[in-house]
């Protein structure tokens, strides 16, 4: 098929959701005739990588996107934290992108050139896309990922994130092209339930479960584990208040049984001198190592070797980095919320329920006990979850759902695709 697939958001070189899109537009073009469509601030670090079988056009919208970037750093106080609140100032400047790409494209999409066109990101679904009204093919939105609400325990966390925008997000939906984004989809990709309930209820009948999350099996594969009679949790993220790494080292701490074992902490943030002095208080210098930032390669190397993804997140929207962890072969603990919580079932890790955190500590340490108790069957997690893994979560596999999701809006499939997850 001929796609035209809209990234605002596509770089190999940046985590999370850049990287994601890049992942998704380049699988996709293992399997179809594909041009991407991008911000040119990718451009560097794409033409380096290389694109695969991609075709790639640079969409030079700096004209606004420099100077609301900038703007939107400076009301964040930097850019690790107040996503809520660049997504918000965003909002003109995506328009201006979509309108560019409109420009480009709008003599090729009259001609019949595309099958689809796709928004792949922005991921957000308080984001519109005008280019679902203005194209004269089907449009394909997402996958979005986005609704989540804050836990109503953590909002310690929310002030220290700085995501006051959140208490007023569904002022969104009386933007521009809000309502024709979503009336004017052929299909919208929503990761998990959160998600989905976040969208409005008579466009259900066009929505499907479809987490965006994926892995590269040249990256993130497993290996076997020496033998040992201890594990190694690892936790992995940035150091910021919601990700919660200091539940993990608390829970470290209050258990004996947790000190014949290892935790090692990957990454940087401005959480890292709370965890230092957690470590000090309860003496776990021996046992937990904070080994800072690694670049990706690092952090699989290290996924491959440690036993348990301790990951205790309390507002994960995608979870990535889980995908990763499971494709490496491990066991994965994590907060049975948001993302984790849809990814991970029996038999290829344990869900704590979320709690206020004093709770969330304790049922923490439990989890790490249990596992810690029966090595073997800690071991033997990691290899069902690298299976189901490499079952659902490659980027080829990936880029295969999503064939069938254009098979369905062509009118070549009768039934609108289901696709098996953790759920």
């Amino acid at each position: 098929m001929r796609l035209l697939l809209v990234a605002d958001d596509c770089n190999p070189q940046w985590p999370s959701l850049p990287v994601v899109g890049y992942q998704t537009c380049r699988s996709l073009a293992e399997l179809h005739d594909v041009t991407v469509a991008t911000q040119i601030r990718n451009r560097p670090n794409i033409e380096t990588a290389g694109f695969g079988k991609a075709k790639v056009v640079y969409i030079d919208s700096e004209y606004i996107a420099k100077p609301i970037n900038a703007i939107a750093k400076w009301a964040r106080g930097g850019t690790s934290t107040g996503w809520t609140t660049n997504i918000a100032l965003n909002y003109p400047a995506y328009v201006c992108f979509e309108w560019e790409v409109w420009k480009r494209f709008r003599a090729d999409l009259n001609s019949g050139r595309f099958d689809i066109v796709q928004r792949i990101t922005p991921m957000s679904p308080t984001l519109p896309s005008p280019l679902a009204s203005w194209s004269p093919v089907p449009f394909v939105l997402g996958p979005l990922n986005g609704g989540l609400a804050w836990p109503r325990a953590y909002y310690g966390e929310l002030r220290r994130e700085r995501e006051w925008m959140t208490f007023v997000r569904d002022a969104c939906k009386l933007a521009p092209y809000h309502r024709t984004t979503y009336a004017r989809s052929a299909a919208i990709l929503a990761a998990f339930p959160h998600t989905i309930a976040d969208l409005p209820i008579k466009m259900h009948g066009r929505v499907i479960d479809f987490p965006e999350v994926g892995f590269d099996p040249a990256t993130f594969y497993p290996k076997e584990r020496p033998a040992s009679e201890s594990l190694t949790f690892l936790f992995a993220g940035r150091l910021v208040p919601y990700k919660c790494a200091d539940v993990v080292v608390e829970a470290f701490g209050r258990d004996p049984l947790l000190r014949k074992h290892k935790l090692l902490i990957v990454g940087d943030g401005p959480e890292r001198p709370l965890l230092e002095s957690i470590i000090r208080k309860h003496q776990l210098q021996d046992c937990v190592q904070m080994l800072g930032w690694k670049t990706q390669p690092e952090v699989a190397d290290l996924l491959r070797t440690a036993d348990v993804f301790a990951f205790p997140s309390i507002r994960e929207l995608g979870a990535g980095v889980v995908v990763e962890a499971m494709a490496c072969g491990m066991a994965c603990l994590v907060v049975d919320y948001g993302g984790p919580g849809g990814l991970i079932h029996d038999g290829i890790g344990i869900k704590v329920p979320l709690q206020e955190k004093e709770k969330m500590i304790d049922d923490y340490a439990a989890g790490m006990v249990k596992l810690a108790a029966d090595v073997p069957a800690a071991r033997a997690m990691g290899v069902a979850a690298s299976r189901f893994a490499f079952e659902e979560y490659s980027w080829l596999r990936k880029a295969e759902k999503y064939t069938k999701v254009y098979e369905w809006v062509l009118g070549r499939r009768k039934d609108k695709p289901a696709f098996i997850e953790s759920r």
